[in-house]
């Protein structure tokens, strides 16, 4: 759409030169219809025009409307993102399309097929707490291909010492990969929360943390978790938190109760990343710190391992653990003392949106089995695809994702060319909105699928679980809402919460 110097008249001729082609141009001068040019230049500031610079244009500019340029994508007229939004993987450079590519086929060849067996491993009780062989076997073959540590962001790890060197949103669609399957991140390095905790080490570890911890878990041999969250607490408040790291001599003594501590019972953990006070008098947001604390040190006590749903997760899990007079020596602090709110700003925003970008992949699986079974099952003389309600919800599915996706795809985007803490508003945004669309689609696809659907024979109930814990984890929906409002009331200027 662009707006000229012109009486108000509309012109059907095709510009094939336009950034808005094949849609027609929309040709009028605003001094003529004031009401429509206050709705024209609200869209202009949701980038749904672009503007020609023209005099008559140019009066309204001095008026206080600032015209974004055409290479702007933005959403307010203070939070300008240069450059264009990739929308499709074809749009990326030619490496990240290769690896895009070779990731989806390894996935295809490799680890869907081993589903059903890991399924079955991971849930007998005499092995689900012990590592299947064969996913070794795949993160060692990834590896060899070059498939290794795709999380670590280029701001994060300019010179791809430790990673692959992909920008957010180059990971963003291989992500949405990954998350098609249960075991689709591991082989590759890439699950959480080893992700969000090699980011820490990667940001913010001494050389002497990151050759002890760092290392192996890039090299994929340790697995690590994140104690944070306190059964006595509301922990969506970390301000709340009660845990204690007080320094003796060269050493801090660790206290506390911890659970949802995610990873914790995977034999392969080594390492905690710990959350605790260590001033209880200082500044509300100084108070805390971050620490790193060995998996086998004395005092550390497996109270249980948490379930979902009745999920446990294995061999993965989610822990209860008691901390009772835990040493580490003074060099295992992350970053200095108080900086643990600092850390985890740093840490949960690419966490947060890892999350999302494989929640996409889930919805996609889901509605891929919907769409299977609506077509393959037959009820009242026909398939259920022919029932209209059934295609209601396989079109409401597919807008839903494609929504979801873009707004993803545009954090992922602001986190590469302004920034986490200017793209804040859109990782909240995200965090609040795609697992409870994700979780929307699976339950449709439940429905589909009938008895099957809420059975062990079908991958839905462990989708759905998970689905649903993420409108929790990483901060419940309500508090990215309270924020999503702040930031928004703060940008319109109306007042304070």
């Amino acid at each position: 759409m662009h707006l000229i110097n012109s009486h108000a008249t509309i012109s059907s001729a095709p510009l094939t030169n336009s950034p808005c082609y094949p849609f027609q141009p929309f040709v009028i001068n605003l001094d003529y219809v004031p009401r429509l040019s206050c709705l024209i230049k609200r869209r202009v500031q949701a980038n749904l025009v672009t503007v020609k610079h023209t005099s008559a244009m140019t009066s309204h500019s001095s008026k206080g409307f600032r015209i974004p340029s055409p290479n702007e994508y933005s959403t307010s007229q203070d939070r300008a993102i240069p450059g264009a939004l990739p929308l499709s993987v074809s749009a990326l450079s030619p490496r990240a399309q290769d690896i895009f590519k070779r990731v989806k086929t390894f996935i295809a060849e490799n680890v869907l097929p081993f589903e059903i067996e890991f399924f079955r491993w991971s849930t007998d009780p005499k092995t689900k707490w012990t590592i299947h062989p064969k996913v070794e076997e795949l993160k060692a073959k990834a590896k060899s291909q070059g498939l290794w540590n795709l999380f670590l962001p280029k701001e994060s790890d300019p010179e791809g010492k430790h990673g692959a060197g992909l920008t957010n949103i180059e990971y963003a669609f291989i992500a949405e990969e990954m998350g098609k399957t249960h075991l689709g991140s591991e082989p590759f390095n890439c699950s959480a929360p080893d992700t969000g905790n090699m980011e820490v080490l990667v940001r913010y570890g001494t050389e002497e943390q990151k050759e002890k911890w760092l290392k192996p878990l890039l090299e994929g041999k340790i697995r690590s978790c994140f104690s944070m969250t306190e059964p006595a607490v509301a922990s969506s408040d970390a301000t709340n938190i009660r845990a204690s790291i007080k320094r003796e001599g060269n050493e801090y003594v660790i206290n506390g109760h911890k659970w949802w501590s995610s990873g914790a019972m995977d034999p392969r953990c080594k390492v905690i990343i710990f959350m605790g006070k260590t001033n209880p008098s200082a500044a509300i947001h100084q108070q805390q710190s971050m620490i790193l604390i060995p998996m086998d040190a004395p005092g550390i006590k497996i109270v249980r391992p948490l379930s979902v749903f009745g999920f446990d997760d294995a061999p993965h899990g989610h822990a209860e653990i008691l901390f009772e007079n835990v040493r580490v020596p003074v060099s295992n602090l992350l970053f200095g003392e108080g900086r643990g709110f600092e850390i985890a700003q740093g840490r949960l925003g690419p966490g947060r949106i890892h999350h999302c970008m494989r929640t996409i992949g889930m919805a996609e699986r889901a509605l891929a089995l919907m769409v299977d079974r609506a077509q393959n099952r037959v009820a009242f003389g026909k398939p259920l695809v022919q029932q209209n309600s059934i295609q209601q919800d396989i079109a409401k599915s597919r807008i839903d994702i494609e929504q979801s996706r873009l707004l993803v795809l545009k954090a992922a985007y602001m986190m590469d060319t302004v920034g986490n803490k200017v793209a804040a508003p859109e990782i909240a945004m995200i965090k609040a909105s795609v697992p409870k669309m994700t979780g929307k689609i699976i339950d449709r696809a439940i429905q589909v699928h009938g008895g099957m659907g809420v059975c062990q024979d079908s991958e839905l109930p462990p989708m759905y679980a998970w689905s649903r814990v993420l409108r929790i984890a990483d901060g419940p929906d309500e508090v990215h809402y309270r924020a999503i409002a702040r930031m928004e009331m703060r940008t319109q200027n109306l007042s304070k919460l």
